[in-house]
């Protein structure tokens, strides 16, 4: 049996040591700027405090059509694209702008929700911006439509294949001892140490690694998307997900044409009174966001006061001309694949578990520079290895 299973595993080393030398640094990257990103949110409200929160009072909170009307009336910010409304009275409201014709997006700002006072633009967005956007499509032209994207989806297959590979590698003799499978030698030097943290160490992230990206694949290719709806969801909420985005730069022509024909500009009022009859005033944060393209159609996602998750929220299609619900997905009628699948983000970084499992997740991350190295030492060490095993060459000696 031995003599069966030594070629294979040599070809799965082989393949282990290939693909792992050519991708480690674009895993390194992906690992590092997505355990960046793990406490994003808590960074943020850390250095913003003192913008995010403002005194309440007992007067009438302005609508978000009087908010960005104040706030173009203080100065030339942007066409808005978005805005963020609280229930808190404390909480600032947060307005986000659409990108220019050259595809740069302005950073948001808040504003007092009481008398549109802008209070100041967000520390730290834009870094957590183009981390996220070197974790998602490496920075390569296009975002989210160009290359990037496909050559990330690519290197999380690859590395389920080496995390099976690695797994079928390292299999122990005795394979029931938590022992042998969990505790790294650290008495060992050189080789054997590289070797011990390399499999250990890869055993305890295993299934955070596999969680990521089967979770990450979402974000990167329509079929496994399209595949994971249908397993999933239900025929009818699968149709409503699958409508397809338009791309970035059609939106932005579709914009400009539309500027020349478009007599009247889309508000939000019409959307905010829908929406609070909708959710009876009851909801403890919503985002208003108007469509990137043709149509108007504003969507408008609503969290609860005691949501902790970015996926448990109810979510509709309010017309801005005539405030119409045209769509309406509340959390509590999902069925539990449908929550599965919209806490795809929430479950791909360990939120799902509360801060315990963000921060697993975040060191799990942090550690995929670990792997490049020791692998690296490992294949090196191998290669010595070998090249000290083979058989001196014969030398003639003179007159023979």
């Amino acid at each position: 049996m031995n003599d069966v299973r030594r070629p294979i595993k040599a070809a799965l080393l082989q393949v282990h040591s290939i693909a792992g030398l050519a991708l480690a640094l674009l895993w390194a990257v992906v690992g590092l700027t997505g355990a960046t990103m793990a406490f994003e949110d808590e960074i943020e409200a850390s250095l913003n405090s003192h913008i995010m929160r403002v005194d309440s009072s007992a007067t009438r909170r302005l609508t978000p059509d009087e908010l960005v009307a104040r706030l173009q009336a203080a100065g030339n910010f942007g066409k808005v694209s978005a805005v963020t409304m609280s229930s808190d009275p404390s909480a600032a409201a947060r307005i986000r702008f659409a990108r220019s014709e050259g595809g740069a997006r302005p950073s948001s700002v808040y504003v007092d929700p009481y008398d549109g006072q802008v209070l100041g633009s967000p520390r730290g967005e834009d870094f957590f911006a183009t981390v996220r956007e070197l974790h998602r499509w490496l920075l390569l032209p296009g975002d989210g439509n160009g290359m990037g994207r496909k050559i990330t989806g690519t290197a999380a297959i690859c590395l389920i294949v080496m995390l099976i590979s690695g797994l079928v590698l390292r299999w122990p003799h005795r394979a029931r001892s938590v022992k042998m499978w969990l505790k790294p030698n650290l008495g060992l030097r050189g080789r054997g140490l590289h070797r011990s943290l390399h499999a250990v160490i890869g055993t305890w992230v295993l299934p955070v690694y596999l969680v990521m990206t089967l979770t990450g694949l979402w974000y990167s290719f329509e079929w496994y998307k399209a595949g994971a709806n249908w397993l999933l969801a239900r025929p009818q909420a699968t149709t409503a997900a699958m409508q397809p985005k338009p791309p970035r730069g059609a939106a932005a022509a579709e914009n400009k044409s539309e500027a020349k024909t478009e007599t009247k500009p889309l508000v939000f009022d019409h959307v905010w009174s829908a929406f609070l009859q909708q959710e009876n005033n009851d909801y403890g944060r919503a985002l208003l966001t108007m469509p990137a393209g043709a149509g108007t159609a504003v969507r408008v996602r609503s969290w609860s006061r005691d949501s902790a998750l970015e996926s448990v929220r109810d979510e509709f299609r309010i017309d801005a001309i005539t405030g119409r619900v045209i769509s309406s997905d509340r959390y509590a009628d999902k069925t539990f694949g449908e929550r599965v699948l919209a806490g795809v983000l929430d479950i791909h970084r360990g939120a799902i578990l509360g801060w315990p499992g963000k921060l697993a997740f975040m060191l799990a991350a942090a550690m995929m520079p670990l792997f490049a190295v020791t692998g690296l030492l490992l294949y090196l060490s191998r290669r010595r290895h070998r090249r000290l095993a083979r058989p001196p060459v014969a030398h003639l000696v003179p007159g023979e």
